[in-house]
C-alpha cells in the first residue's frame, strides 16, 4: 500500500471509530423507552456518515455467500426436527431464513429492518417477515422449535439482553433449542473500537464471555447450555467446563497477550461463542 493510501486509510478508519463510538454512547445513554426506535435510527446514521463500512465495500461472490449459508444450515438443521419451526433473529437480507424455508415447516424471519421483504426475489410460501422494536417478539408462546441468533447478542444494549432472552424463551416450544453465536471478549473488541480501545466501545455495546452469557441464558429460563464447538471439521456439543477454564486462564494475562492467544487454533474455535440452549420439556402445559 502506498503511503498517501495507508494514511487515507487510516484516517478513515479513525472517522469510522469517531462516528459509531458516538452512536454508541447514544444509544448506551438512551432510556429504555428510546432505545427501540434508536436501533434502527444509530445504524441508518452509521451507514450514511461512513460510506466506506465494511458491511457495503466487503463483496463475497455468490459461490462464498452460498457456502456461508449452507454451513450456518448445515449446524443448525440437527437442532430442528422434520416439520419444526425455524425463528431467526437479527435476518439482515434473509439469505439463510430462505434456506431454511427448504427443511422447515415455517420460518420466521426477525429484524429490525425490511430489507429482507424489498428483495425482488419473492419469498417462499412458508417465510414470514416480522418487523420488530429490537427486543420484542410478537410471536404466542410455546410456537419455535428452533431459534437462532447470529452476531447480535453484541449490538443489544445489556440491559436489553435479557429483555430479548426472556422473550426468545418464552415462544420456544418445551424442548426448543436457541442457538446464539456471538464474539467472545477475550479476542475483541470485535468491533471498530478494537484497532483503538481494549474494551468494545462502538456498536458492539457489551462483549461476552462464556460464563457471563451461560448466567444469562439461566437466569432467562433456559437449562442446559452447552457449547458447539467446531475442530478440524468435526461438530459437536461441548460442556461449558473447557470454555470457561480457558477463560480463567486469560484472565490472568495482559490484554495484548490474551487477545492474540484467543484467536489462535483451537482457542479461537472453543471461545467463538456458539451457545445452546435449551427450554425445559416440563414446561409443556404449565
Amino acid at each position: 500500500m502506498a503511503p498517501d493510501e495507508q494514511k487515507r486509510a487510516i484516517e478513515r478508519l479513525r472517522a469510522h471509530y469517531v462516528v459509531e463510538r458516538e452512536l454508541a454512547d447514544r444509544l448506551r445513554a438512551a432510556p429504555p423507552h428510546e432505545r427501540s426506535g434508536l436501533y434502527v435510527t444509530v445504524y441508518d446514521e452509521l451507514f450514511r456518515r461512513v460510506p466506506d463500512h465494511p458491511q457495503w465495500t466487503r463483496r463475497r461472490t455468490p459461490e462464498e455467500q452460498a457456502a456461508r449459508i449452507a454451513r450456518q444450515a448445515d449446524r443448525l438443521l440437527p437442532f430442528l426436527a422434520p416439520g419444526g419451526v425455524f425463528l431467526e433473529i437479527g435476518c439482515g437480507d434473509g439469505a439463510l431464513s430462505r434456506r431454511m424455508a427448504r427443511h422447515a415447516r415455517e420460518v420466521i424471519a426477525v429484524d429490525v429492518s425490511d430489507v429482507i421483504s424489498r428483495s425482488q426475489d419473492p419469498l417462499p410460501d412458508n417465510l414470514r417477515v416480522i418487523v420488530t422494536n429490537g427486543t420484542g417478539l410478537p410471536l404466542p408462546d410455546d410456537r419455535i422449535d428452533l431459534a437462532y441468533s447470529h452476531q447480535l447478542m453484541e449490538h443489544l444494549h445489556p440491559d436489553d439482553a435479557m429483555a430479548q432472552l426472556q422473550e426468545i424463551h418464552r415462544t420456544l416450544a418445551p424442548g426448543g433449542v436457541y442457538l446464539c453465536v456471538t464474539p467472545h471478549r477475550a479476542s475483541g473488541p470485535h468491533d471498530i473500537s478494537g484497532l483503538f480501545d481494549e474494551v468494545a466501545t462502538g456498536l458492539h455495546l457489551k462483549e461476552y464471555a462464556i460464563g457471563e452469557l451461560a448466567g444469562l441464558f439461566s437466569a432467562a429460563g433456559f437449562c442446559n447450555p452447552t457449547l458447539q464447538v467446531e475442530l478440524r471439521g468435526w461438530s459437536g456439543l461441548w460442556p461449558l467446563w473447557p470454555g470457561l477454564a480457558c477463560e480463567r486462564t486469560l484472565n490472568l494475562l495482559p490484554h495484548a497477550l490474551r487477545r492474540k492467544l484467543a484467536g489462535t487454533f483451537p482457542l479461537r474455535n472453543l471461545l467463538g461463542i456458539r451457545l445452546v440452549a435449551f427450554k425445559s420439556r416440563v414446561e409443556r402445559g404449565a
